[in-house]
């Protein structure tokens, strides 16, 4: 657990360096289960207009699919849906099953781009898991990324 937890903070402290950042959090799941009711926000502190955005995936060898789907929600500031999508995010190789993204051990991280509409005002984003079981095992963290 512990080098779980020094694995986490040196790769915090590491993407901390990015120019390029202008928004970045994640959410530890704290059973290393994503519940099919448990959704994953993150608030803006102001509006931020729209920009590159990444979803990141911190997942381990527990992690029983090959892929995993999502549906984001944007909110605005009034909590009204600006936008809803069904998103597919590869974490395996479907021939080799090799782990996709970075890690070592039998903990990984995956990025992927999130398709978000240009030119929208964005308050919240939240996340659920669409994988169509109760407790998605072996998920420990979902994170965003905003860039300019």
């Amino acid at each position: 657990m512990k080098l779980r937890l020094f694995y986490f903070l040196t790769v915090m402290i590491l993407w901390s360096c990015d120019s390029e950042r202008v928004f970045e959090k994640y959410q530890g799941m704290e059973t290393q289960y994503w519940h099919i009711n448990d959704t994953v926000s993150f608030y803006f502190e102001s509006p931020l207009e729209a920009s590159a955005s990444l979803i990141a995936v911190k997942y381990n060898q527990d992690y029983e699919f090959r892929n995993l789907y999502l549906r984001y929600f944007l909110m605005d500031s009034m909590g009204n849906e600006v936008e809803s999508q069904l998103v597919n995010i590869p974490l395996f190789e479907s021939t080799s099953g090799k782990p996709l993204g970075e890690g070592f051990g039998s903990t990984f991280t995956r990025f992927d781009t999130l398709p978000l509409e240009l030119g929208e005002n964005y308050h919240s984003i939240h996340f659920v898991q669409y994988m169509r079981v109760d407790q998605l095992k072996g998920i420990e963290a979902v994170g965003l990324k905003r860039t300019k």
